[in-house]
């Protein structure tokens, strides 16, 4: 092992292949997948969020999935109290950890803390909340925060109702927008522990994404949607997932599937941009790039060569 913990983290932008390559590498590193995702924290999430298939979960184990319903709320402070229980059992096996997935809000958390953003003001939150409610509070309180952060504005899906709170929530009561906050707290030093991440470029990635929301609009994605709608149905963090606010809109009549596939695309391509600045952001991170027609196995060879200081050998 290359570090006490045995830690090794596979990062890249969505539809980048992180899935395939991830289990060739976990296989050579003899090590089991803790999943860097956000969203497939979710039960029954599994088409919009190309979670890992049965077959996939089977052939090398994973942890970090399937961990509530998509009607209850999820933070990063419950990831990293389920990844220190997982990494912990993994520890007791004499196994290693490849953390494989996009949401690098989570790598960062896991090894420099949660950001030291104020803590939530309940009565503001109150006071936001009873705004939110008025008619035309939604279009108010985006325009207060396109003005005094943004920032995060600019990143914002328009379903996002709960991050649109927070970011007024602590320019109000600070003074200071929560983009600030975040930029100090990302400014930390290095990560510390071997990573690479698997980068395409911009024009393949596009084509990817495209051929894979095909994919999941052809393999009963609307019909998964339907069904966490009739039953649980979504809480705000689950509907922040790219795609599922959508075809909600679709289900609803407000859209029709074509139109729903479009601001997907652009959802998913905004997305990547951010997952992207986020990768810059680490100055010890390796950038794998795939070569034109490159597969899994001889990026996953590569991987393991740089994860390992040249030796690909667990």
């Amino acid at each position: 092992m290359t570090d006490a913990i045995g830690r090794r983290v596979l990062l890249g932008p969505t539809a980048s292949g992180k899935t395939a390559v991830a289990l060739r590498l976990a296989r050579k590193l003899g090590a089991e997948i803790l999943s860097l995702d956000s969203m497939q924290v979710y039960r029954g999430m599994d088409i919009g969020t190309a979670k890992p298939s049965p077959g996939e979960q089977a052939e090398i184990p994973h942890h970090l999935l399937d961990m509530v319903d998509p009607d209850e709320a999820f933070s990063v402070g419950q990831w990293l109290t389920a990844a220190a229980g997982a990494e912990a059992d993994l520890a007791s096996r004499g196994k290693s950890s490849l953390l494989a997935g996009g949401t690098a809000l989570y790598l960062k958390a896991l090894v420099s803390g949660l950001h030291s953003v104020p803590a939530p003001h309940p009565s503001l939150r109150q006071t936001l909340e009873e705004e939110l409610a008025e008619e035309g509070g939604l279009e108010r309180l985006a325009a207060e925060l396109e003005e005094t952060d943004p920032e995060l504005h600019e990143g914002l899906h328009p379903h996002d109702v709960r991050r649109l709170l927070r970011g007024l929530e602590v320019w109000r009561s600070t003074g200071r927008p929560l983009s600030d906050w975040r930029r100090d707290w990302k400014e930390t030093p290095a990560l510390g522990i071997p990573a690479v991440a698997l980068c395409r470029p911009r024009e393949t990635l596009h084509g990817r994404i495209e051929a894979r929301l095909d994919g999941m609009l052809d393999g009963e994605f609307v019909e998964e949607v339907a069904a966490i709608s009739q039953g649980s149905g979504f809480g705000v963090t689950a509907k922040r997932a790219i795609g599922y606010a959508e075809i909600l809109d679709h289900l609803d009549g407000g859209l029709s599937l074509d139109e729903a596939r479009e601001r997907i695309l652009v959802s998913t391509r905004t997305l990547v941009r951010r997952q992207e600045t986020w990768l810059r952001s680490f100055p010890d991170l390796v950038r794998l790039e795939a070569e034109e027609g490159e597969d899994a196995v001889s990026l996953a060879d590569r991987a393991a060569a740089i994860l390992c200081g040249g030796d690909s050998s667990p």
